[in-house]
């Protein structure tokens, strides 16, 4: 594996090689201090450039960074639309297990580029007019106080697309059962982070994906939301169903209290009453029959209305 002194030199030595090439940035895991090093770290590269038609309609101008094992060009891509305005990204994996984010900018957008990531850094400036830029941090990724309004939406979104996990696995639809329980855990990870921020006056990043969660929350709460990931076994789904209606509303009434938010009790009572209630009907791999909401205030016979609001199933 080429070193990370082969790779800079290599990426700097194009760039300065090229001269349609004006300047070289690089953000991402390998300008954060707080991230982990490993050999693993992408090298997140910006080259801001002249005529980029020319690059990209050059296809082979990128073999100079050596054997690739895989490549994808999102912007070419059908399957995805492009996310990066007239930018254009070469995610490039190579044989010795390195890989690089190469994204070319016009040299035009040399403003903008540098401010919208706090992690930037610059590598090369041929022509000088650069803005000069503070020391990188990740304070632009730290987890945020959430507002009371987007508090009660995440609430909302949790018991409201639990029911779908349960109308999915009483139809016998793995498949969409656990798509929709993903939807669920998503919340569910939405509010251990604001635990974590609170616990930490919101003064660090869980990183993409909740990656370094695990490193701030408790054994049991770790334990407990590796349980939400199930198997393909219907039971299994049950459960985890009802681990993650556990965890959230635990983690949802700390943080209600600690920043002094309502929880909406009556409503999470409701939901986990329907939970419960339809684990209890025969599949519908056997008879067919009507469900009943057991909350005490309100009896609906038949299946939740889908005329009202849900989403398309």
């Amino acid at each position: 594996m080429r070193s990370e002194k082969e790779m800079m030199d290599l990426v700097l030595k194009v760039a300065k090689e090229d001269n349609r090439v004006r300047a070289v940035g690089m953000n991402g895991s390998r300008t954060n201090s707080n991230a982990p090093k490993d050999s693993f770290r992408d090298y997140d590269i910006v080259y801001l450039v002249t005529d980029m038609r020319s690059f990209i309609d050059d296809p082979n101008w990128i073999n100079v960074f050596g054997e690739r094992l895989i490549m994808q060009t999102p912007e070419n891509m059908s399957m995805f639309p492009p996310e990066l305005g007239g930018r254009f990204s070469y995610l490039m994996l190579f044989t010795d297990g390195n890989r690089i984010d190469l994204i070319l900018a016009p040299i035009e957008e040399k403003e903008q580029y540098c401010c919208e990531d706090g992690l930037t850094i610059v590598l090369l400036d041929k022509d000088g007019n650069l803005p000069s830029l503070p020391p990188p941090t990740d304070k632009g990724y730290w987890v945020k106080k959430p507002s009371a309004e987007f508090f009660a939406d995440c609430c909302n979104e949790f018991w409201w697309v639990s029911t779908y996990v349960a109308k999915g696995l009483w139809r016998q639809e793995i498949l969409y059962a656990l798509d929709h329980l993903n939807l669920v855990r998503s919340m569910l990870i939405k509010m251990i982070e604001w635990k974590v921020g609170i616990d930490t006056d919101f003064s660090l990043s869980i990183g993409k994906n909740g990656k370094y969660l695990k490193r701030y929350v408790d054994e049991q709460t770790w334990q407990q939301l590796m349980l939400t990931y199930p198997s393909g076994n219907y039971d299994h789904v049950w459960d985890a169903l009802f681990i993650t209606t556990g965890l959230f509303e635990q983690t949802a009434i700390e943080v209600a209290n600690e920043l002094e938010y309502s929880y909406l009790y009556e409503e999470a009572k409701n939901v986990k009453q329907y939970l419960k209630h339809v684990q209890t009907l025969q599949s519908n791999g056997g008879t067919q029959g009507q469900v009943h909401c057991p909350c005490e205030h309100n009896g609906i016979d038949g299946l939740p209305n889908e005329s009202k609001g849900e989403r398309n199933d």
